[in-house]
């Protein structure tokens, strides 16, 4: 039989494995910047494992960006795709393209239990939809439904872009900053990694400091040194992502549980399950009953979309 090959493809990194009996082998983390295309990334990685052109016969990449048509431009690198010159080039059978987020919802369902943290407590409906929601580079948010017989199904949407819900006046002073400084406030614009430095000026502002942290990274090792005001950024963080991921559960019903994915809350972790997201989560008013007892899980598997693109060519493919 001809081999599978999996790949997620981010802004900066394209990340490749084999797929064979149902896990990951030989994953292989490749610059973009590197390639003038995605076929050219392949072939390298192809040589490093010594398997020839035409011994891979299905391909599924997870892409940023929705999918449709044979040609596909990469929305975050200057990569572009022809599904008929890549399977040409790379004598590959098919060809299966899939929306990252999509790939994400799907990779969680071959999640191990040391592959999560719980976050809040509770039994998940296997009937009912389930929420991802990652915050990253930008903010992704998707749906998982269960359709039985080891068949899944995963949502995307742009529900990163939803408006970010305040719900005291404290938020709301810092709201008033964050517009005066960018306009619309998108949920994404505040729950990813150039979100955290815009909360931080404007606690910063509302207090009466001057900054002196320029990136996420910076504030987030700051507030594991026990800085006051970093320690705030993440706290403001973890409850505005609550919000958010409470909306997106009353929005579809979303009692099969939440999975919080990307690489910007596994950095923080401990401060994270210590924050007031579970309490911010569950602040629904007449509706706070519906969210207690919808479980919550931190992912820190490094290659879920890995898998999740697995997961989607085997179920398109067999």
């Amino acid at each position: 039989m001809k081999l599978a090959l999996v790949g997620d493809i981010g802004g900066t990194n394209a990340r490749f494995a084999l797929w064979e009996n149902d896990q990951l082998r030989s994953v292989s983390v490749l610059a973009t910047a590197d390639y003038a295309c995605p076929e050219d990334a392949i072939k390298v990685y192809l040589q490093h494992l010594d398997i020839s052109l035409g011994a891979v016969g299905s391909v599924c990449l997870s892409v940023a960006g929705p999918v449709s048509g044979d040609e596909f431009r990469f929305t975050n690198n200057h990569w572009r795709l022809s599904r008929t010159a890549f399977c040409k080039t790379l004598h590959v059978d098919n060809l299966l393209l899939i929306n990252d987020f999509s790939a994400m919802a799907l990779g969680m369902t071959r999640l191990e239990l040391a592959d999560v943290l719980q976050v809040c407590p509770g039994i998940a409906d296997p009937t009912r939809p389930a929420v991802v929601i990652g915050p990253g580079t930008g903010l992704g948010v998707g749906t998982l439904l269960n359709l039985g017989e080891d068949q899944w199904m995963a949502l995307p949407g742009e529900g990163g872009h939803v408006d970010l819900p305040m719900s005291n006046p404290r938020e709301v002073q810092l709201w008033q900053h964050i517009y005066n400084e960018i306009g619309h406030v998108s949920a994404e614009s505040i729950l990813s990694g150039s979100g955290l430095p815009r909360v931080y000026r404007a606690i910063c502002a509302v207090g009466g400091h001057t900054p002196v942290l320029d990136s996420d990274r910076a504030i987030t090792a700051a507030a594991l040194d026990g800085d006051p005001l970093a320690l705030q950024v993440l706290e403001h963080f973890s409850c505005w992502l609550g919000r958010v991921a409470g909306n997106n559960v009353l929005t579809v019903g979303g009692r099969g549980g939440v999975y919080i994915v990307g690489g910007v809350v596994p950095r923080f972790a401990d401060i994270f399950l210590s924050s007031g997201f579970a309490k911010s989560f569950a602040d629904k008013g007449c509706m706070s009953d519906y969210l207690n007892g919808i479980p919550v899980w931190l992912v820190t598997a490094p290659y879920s979309g890995l898998i999740g693109a697995g997961v989607a060519l085997q179920q398109a493919f067999g």
